[in-house]
Order: C-alpha cells, then structure tokens, then sequence
C-alpha cells in the first residue's frame, strides 16, 4: 500500500486496511511518501512493484497530491495487481463480463444486497452517482445480475420520481441529506455509500436516518459499505495471488 501525503482519512482508510490483512493472515507493507513525492517517483515506485513476484496487490491510496494525476497513477499499476479494481482493464472485463479484479466498494454492495435476500433479477435498481469508481460499476453489476437499472445524478430532474420506483437504491453521490424518506419506496433495500460528517462532526452518508422507517434494509455508515469494501479487497487480493500462482502452475 502506497500513501502519499498526510490526509487524515486517508491515514484511517490505509490503517484499517492494514489491520485487516494483518487480521486474515495477508502480510502487508504500508509506503508512507511526503506529499511533495514528485509523480515520476511514485510511477518508478509502482514499476518497482509491478515488477516483483512476491507482491500481488498494489493499492494506491487516493486521493493524492493535486500535482500528482491519478490516471496516470492507475494506469501504472499491472492490472493483475490491481486490488482496487480500477484500472481500464479491470472496466473493459466487468463491462464485457469476463472474470476478473472488480472494483471493492461496488463489489462490496452486491454481497449486502444478497445478505439482505433481495433477489434482483427483474427488479428495478436505482444508482445515484455515475463516478468511474462506484456508481458506473456498480450499475453494470446490477445488470450482470439482471436487473433493470437507472443511473441517476447530478443532472438528474427531480431525483425523487426515479428513487421512488427503486426496489434497490444504491446512494454514491457524497452528499448528506441526499435521500430522504419521501424519497424511497416501501420495503425498499437501500445502500449508503456516502461518507460524510454532520453538524456535530459525525460520521453520516447520503441517505438520511429517516428513511430506516420506510426502508425494508439500509446499511449503517460508518460500519456497512465501508467494512465490506475492505472485504473486498482481501478478496481481490488472495484471488490476484491464485491468479498468479496458476500462471507459474503452481498451487495458490
């Protein structure tokens, strides 16, 4: 894991990544780099790595220094080591339906739909966000699954004609408040994937407390996506090194 700079939830996200591999026996090693790291140095960094066999996953922890640009970062990393499931190759592989790394949070929100026993297949999701790294995944996964997606966002016209029609409702938008209880069908499973902090400095997501009442599921934050896209990275990790195992025929 590479982190560069001080940003304090950075420092918390990489911390607990790493007490979780250290939890399911997955030896990690955690980078720390000055935020002045220039990009040329990070790239060698990651080329570095890329070219060792004894390390199956690289995780760049986002996001980085404004001078450093984060494409060209994901880009770098050997998409057979990339954990986070980010990289172009890992999006034409979820796109096209190949087996391959995919990307945690979304990944993550699909074995909570599943544990809530919400079955998808011909019910209609709804995905408030459209970024690279959660909300188009996210919709392709619920395709996969055979649902009938919509992708809201920003441009979206009242937002609440589509939520309301949700049998799923995945909120990514990283903005509190964003989904209100008027806002969500009846027994609805609802995911929040926002990260926020209220007036009083507390963690909250997307979706107000409120719509508990209403809702048939919604996850907690923190304590219910987060956790899982941690899950997910192990997950990805362990299968990159079988991957790379069998490549060498060799048993993982």
């Amino acid at each position: 894991m590479l982190l560069v700079g001080d940003d304090p939830a950075s420092a918390v996200y990489v911390r607990n990544k790493v007490k979780a591999c250290g939890e399911h026996g997955l030896h990690s090693v955690l980078e720390r780099h000055d935020a002045s790291m220039p990009e040329p140095a990070l790239l060698a960094r990651i080329a570095e790595l890329n070219a060792d066999p004894s390390i199956h996953g690289i995780l760049v922890q986002m996001p980085l220094p404004r001078h450093i640009d984060p494409k060209r970062v994901i880009a770098a990393i050997d998409p057979r080591k990339d954990v986070d499931g980010f990289s172009t190759e890992c999006a034409g592989e979820l796109m096209t339906g190949l087996p391959g790394l995919r990307p945690c949070t979304p990944h993550g929100c699909m074995k909570l739909i599943e544990a809530s026993g919400q079955p998808l297949r011909g019910r209609h999701a709804v995905v408030i966000g459209r970024s690279n790294t959660v909300g188009k995944p996210m919709a392709l996964m619920l395709l996969e699954a055979h649902a009938t997606v919509t992708v809201c966002h920003s441009a979206t016209p009242d937002l609440a004609v589509f939520t309301r029609q949700a049998d799923v409702l995945v909120a990514a938008v990283g903005r509190r408040g964003t989904v209100t209880a008027g806002m969500v069908k009846p027994g609805a499973v609802v995911i929040d994937v926002g990260i926020n902090r209220d007036n009083a400095g507390r963690l909250c997501g997307d979706v107000d407390p409120g719509v508990a009442e209403v809702a048939g599921w919604l996850t907690p934050v923190p304590g219910g996506v987060g956790p899982m896209t941690i899950t997910m990275l192990l997950a990805n990790t362990v299968q990159a090194a079988e991957t790379a195992a069998a490549a060498l025929g060799l048993a993982a």
